[in-house]
């Protein structure tokens, strides 16, 4: 009777081990309402498949946090890149067109709710102080 060797299961490249610590290191990356909330729903860092569960959850919730600092336009540059890979280049001109136009009446509807009514005068008479170069 041969011996069979079972093939050592991965996950992602990594070995139960290694998912174990990459679960320990990352779960101290979280908030501690996190942390918590993580141990109250029953994620544990034993048995393979909780392994597993428990670290496709710590990615998730660490994507969430990369989100949080993001300001509206970022998200939308995001969201933009993301969606324009779905599209052809001629869809992609007309979203472009229609954004642009769309910009345009809000630009003429806030020039007519706050028309700029001070003149600017610029007087090119005087010459401006010229900047000095600092030499190293």
């Amino acid at each position: 009777m041969g011996s069979s060797k079972r093939e050592k299961r991965t996950f992602q490249g990594m070995g139960y081990r290694e998912v174990q610590r990459a679960n320990s290191t990352q779960r101290s990356q979280l908030r501690s309402e996190d942390q918590k909330w993580l141990k109250a729903e029953g994620y544990r860092n034993f048995g393979w498949k909780q392994v597993i569960k428990l670290y496709e959850k710590i990615e998730e919730i660490l994507d969430k946090y990369r989100y949080e600092d993001w300001s509206l336009e970022d998200l939308y540059l995001e969201v933009n890149r993301i969606g324009n890979k779905y599209l052809s280049n001629e869809e992609i001109s007309d979203v472009q067109q229609k954004i642009v136009q769309e910009l345009n009446e809000i630009s003429d509807l806030i020039n007519q709710q706050f028309p700029d009514t001070e003149n600017e005068e610029i007087d090119f008479s005087q010459p401006t102080p010229s900047r000095s170069r600092k030499t190293r």
